[in-house]
């Protein structure tokens, strides 16, 4: 894989955000961009290699390093073309700005994640019925495959499908050779998933599902991404992830200009 930035539109577009993006909306955009192309995603389950990975990331990296920079950002806008009907970007208070944002932010992950071990203590001595103390907590057996089971279950339920199975549109499904954007919404609207609920589940941008929907190639970047995107788009429906992802970038291929 060959991660040259002209592959990409621009580095808001490596980032999913528009060129006006505000920083904080530059620094969300950039954790969510590592988060979903990081070795244990989802979204690269049996997609990219190692090396493939670290070039995607470094290409996320390399976008927030001029994005989040407000004098290199407005060098590359100008160089870019961009924003120039938005007057209103301060750019020279746009660094003032990251610092609290990032302390607010690492602040509420770590109340999340202390709250978290709270709850999950919580339940597991009212499972095993273990004395809590504040220093020195006796494990019980069990504990671990109580946590382990409750997780499994709220993953469950996050990509669990509840729809009326129609045997006609599932023989459908199955003689189909050729995944179109159009049929993907039919699946997807027969399975009653909307497209917010699917964003949450394959962490893709909804922007990004619904140009797959609609075909919209101009909008989406390059094959790679749109393969891993259309891949959980496929596994979420319970599809053919492989069969449909390869069908559609041979599809794309064929009709992008």
């Amino acid at each position: 894989m060959n991660n040259q930035p002209s592959e990409i539109k621009n580095y808001y577009d490596v980032l999913e955000i528009s060129s006006s993006a505000r920083t904080e909306d530059i620094y969300h955009s950039y954790q969510r961009a590592k988060a979903a192309y990081s070795s244990d995603s989802l979204a690269l389950y049996s997609l990219m290699s190692q090396e493939e990975c670290r070039n995607v990331l470094e290409l996320v990296e390399e976008a927030y390093s001029i994005l989040s920079d407000p004098n290199k950002r407005k060098r590359y806008d100008e160089a870019r073309g961009f924003n120039r009907d938005f007057n209103n970007i301060n750019y020279n208070t746009l660094s003032d700005r990251v610092a609290p944002i990032r302390a607010e932010i690492q602040a509420n992950v770590t109340i999340a994640h202390a709250s978290s071990s709270v709850n999950e203590f919580t339940l597991n001595s009212q499972t095993t019925g273990s004395d809590v103390s504040v220093h020195g907590i006796t494990q019980n057996p069990g504990v671990g495959t109580t946590t382990t089971n409750v997780n499994k279950l709220v993953t469950q339920k996050r990509f669990a499908l509840d729809y009326v199975i129609n045997a006609d549109f599932e023989k459908e499904i199955d003689d189909t050779q050729e995944f179109t954007g159009d049929f993907l919404r039919k699946i997807r609207e027969y399975k009653n998933l909307d497209l917010d609920r699917l964003s949450d589940m394959t962490k893709v941008s909804r922007m990004y599902l619904q140009g797959i929907e609609l075909e919209d190639f101009g909008k989406l970047p390059a094959p790679v991404y749109v393969r891993g995107f259309v891949f959980q788009f496929a596994k979420c429906l319970k599809l053919k992830p492989e069969i449909v992802a390869n069908s559609y970038l041979a599809r794309m291929k064929k009709l992008k200009p």
